[in-house]
């Protein structure tokens, strides 16, 4: 049975700083693309930050320079480091496996709000 569950979220000012913990079981973890996507109430789901088995990150451009994906294949675990948080990151951030099938995790709430 796979599981994603996601861990970090909260209540940030403006400005401030949050890391996101996502730890995977039931995937042969180092051979996934990992990925942490948003939704915010009313919008679609989108991709904030993935990285690939091999170490290749990509962002979206609204968190390029904020954001930092990451992962520790010893740990089965993904992290995002996001700083200079904005109001606009409030959303539900979710943690997602890709390899032929997606898996996602059931989100963690981040809310900057002052």
């Amino acid at each position: 049975q796979v599981q994603l569950v996601e861990s970090g979220g909260g209540l940030v000012q403006p400005g401030g700083s949050l890391r996101l913990s996502c730890a995977a079981s039931g995937i042969i973890f180092s051979i996934y693309q990992m990925g942490w996507y948003r939704q915010a109430p009313g919008k679609q789901r989108d991709l904030v930050a993935s990285i690939t088995s091999g170490g290749t990150t990509n962002y979206a451009d609204s968190v390029k320079g904020r954001f930092t994906i990451s992962r520790d294949n010893a740990k089965n675990t993904v992290a995002l480091q996001m700083n200079s948080l904005k109001p606009e990151d409030t959303a539900i951030y979710y943690c997602n496996a890709d390899r032929i099938l997606h898996y996602w995790g059931q989100g963690t709430q981040v809310t900057v709000s002052s």
